[in-house]
């Protein structure tokens, strides 16, 4: 009950901020989304250092204002209890603190003291919470935010509203939730700003129930010390399911986009489930052009890959940059070629299928989102790529999902796993496109599949049994008598309904058809005879 009603005082403070930014001309403006994050971010920081340092002394968490009475510390003392704190934590001076901007709103250019003090928190925090561009230059937690209201004269007055709405709450109670809690205030926070539409490098958003999904099936056993790596992250929702999945502790997290918005989208999300550690491997730049991640001079392998690439986007500007010798390896299947027309109908996505193949480490295992006509297609790269998968034998199944299961594209998915280790065969293919039901969300029509159906997707992967007109499980030698097609529906066995009758019975269905058919050829005759009198008619006449 606490953890409901905290949930939605959680989501009241967003809407109040948002309010804020409403009031002040910035309602559904670019910059609105950065204002958000940033202040929910300054808060949630500030109330889990107040945490920490309570755990870590004593006499500070048995005072009534633990804030008072860690001002009476001497710099030293200060000093000493932040090298106590986690290195993965946020450490803050006590200027930083949220009181203190509180107190201080009388204070003349209060919006340049406010902007001050989050550029402060940055830099004091820079090593850990940076997150890092293709060239290595940092992108600091925070930026100047009061800068955003065009009218000089209101940034005092917008700052202090801000203010205002995070003196009355704190997150302190919830510290001990776990990613499920986390997982859902993340979503409500950036719901507005991260819809798949608009940009050439728009953001996708990859529903839970899905990416749930996916961290289930590839983590079915204990694992530790493992890497986990997005080529194309987004807002992290399927990396942070698969840490979730293997263990927030137990595992590093890495990752590229191209978009700096869902790479600041990430380092939040990351922040917000205890994977601080992970922020220097996040990435912002171009996976295909400029992989980051390496060993030495080559590309780093992953244990475990996740990833929802963009379907089809127009990449032709350096479409032929990807085409180098040293790519032929990593792109083994060829580069989609730039069309006349259509340019933003360039199937990007295969460049991503082959660029994870190539990132797998020798035991590793993947599960991409891909369009659902990519198991099927009969020539092309799609082609090669599958028979690559079949012929080094790293397939480990495909689900085929219900449509409208994404509600920003109408496109059909199928979710392709992959695994190294998988060389006995034992490939799953399973059909759950009737499952889910289908709501209105806006515009669009969404399919929601319920826990239990989530459940069953997954045991039944798991249980590598054949399930009637839903899955079955297959050999690599099977898929390549189906020329490598990888539908589930080409592999069941067609229904022959059989009804068992008597002699009596059989005769009497054999006269019938007799009958029937003495029938129609009289019929015909008759037909062809009138025809012919026609015609002879005809004949007379001319």
């Amino acid at each position: 009950m606490v953890t409901q009603d905290f949930t939605v005082d959680t989501k009241e403070l967003i809407d109040n901020l948002k309010g804020v930014c409403a009031s002040y001309g910035l309602g559904n403006d670019g910059n609105e989304f950065k204002i958000i994050t940033q202040v929910f971010l300054y808060k949630f920081m500030n109330d889990k250092f107040g945490y920490e340092v309570k755990e870590l002394d004593a006499k500070l968490k048995k005072s009534t204002n633990w804030e008072q009475k860690i001002a009476g510390y001497s710099d030293k003392q200060y000093e000493m209890l932040l090298l106590k704190m986690s290195p993965d934590s946020a450490k803050l001076k006590r200027e930083h603190f949220l009181s203190n901007l509180f107190n201080n709103q009388n204070k003349e250019q209060y919006a340049k003291f406010f902007d001050d003090t989050l550029r402060d928190i940055a830099i004091f925090n820079n090593e850990i919470f940076s997150v890092k561009t293709g060239t290595g230059a940092k992108i600091t937690l925070f930026d100047e935010l009061s800068n955003y209201i065009t009218d000089s004269s209101k940034r005092d007055d917008f700052c202090r509203a801000l203010i205002n709405h995070l003196i009355n709450f704190s997150f302190e109670k919830i510290f001990h939730q776990k990613f499920d809690f986390f997982s859902t205030i993340f979503e409500y926070l950036i719901k507005d700003y991260n819809k798949d539409g608009g940009g050439k490098y728009a953001e996708y958003y990859t529903p839970h129930a899905v990416a749930k999904i996916m961290a289930s099936i590839l983590v079915d056993k204990p694992v530790s010390n493992v890497t986990c790596y997005d080529p194309a992250a987004g807002s992290g929702t399927l990396l942070m399911n698969l840490a979730h999945a293997i263990g927030e502790d137990r595992c590093t997290i890495y990752s590229q986009d191209i978009s700096q918005k869902s790479s600041s989208m990430l380092r939040l999300n990351l922040i917000l489930n205890n994977l601080v550690h992970s922020i220097p491997n996040i990435i912002q730049g171009n996976t295909l052009l400029t992989p980051y991640h390496k060993t030495g001079d080559k590309l780093m392998n992953f244990d475990y890959i996740v990833s929802n690439p963009p379907f089809k986007i127009d990449f032709s500007d350096y479409r032929d940059d990807l085409d180098t010798k040293q790519n032929h390896n990593r792109f083994f299947a060829d580069i989609p070629k730039i069309p006349n027309k259509d340019k933003d109908k360039m199937a990007i996505y295969l460049l991503f299928i082959q660029h994870i193949m190539f990132s797998l480490s020798a035991k590793g295992k993947a599960a991409i989102v891909v369009p659902t006509g990519f198991i099927t297609a009969q020539s092309g790269i799609e082609k090669k790529i599958r028979t690559k998968l079949v012929e080094e034998k790293m397939l480990r199944g495909v689900v085929s999902m219900p449509s409208n299961i994404f509600a920003t594209t109408g496109t059909n998915v199928s979710v392709l796993f992959l695994d190294k280790a998988n060389t006995k065969g034992d490939i799953v293919l399973m059909d759950a496109s009737k499952l889910g039901t289908t709501i209105k969300d806006g515009k669009n029509q969404k399919t929601l599949l319920s826990p239990n159906e989530e459940d069953l997707i997954v045991k039944t992967f798991h249980g590598h049994k054949t399930v009637e007109d839903f899955a079955v499980v297959v050999s690599y030698e099977q898929i390549k008598e189906k020329n490598y097609s990888l539908s589930a529906g080409q592999y069941f066995d067609v229904k022959i309904e059989y009804k068992d009758i008597t002699p009596d019975e059989f005769e009497a269905k054999m006269n019938g058809y007799k009958n029937n058919l003495d029938k129609i050829f009289k019929e015909s005759k008759r037909l062809e005879n009138e025809v012919k009198k026609q015609l002879a008619g005809l004949k007379y006449d001319l």
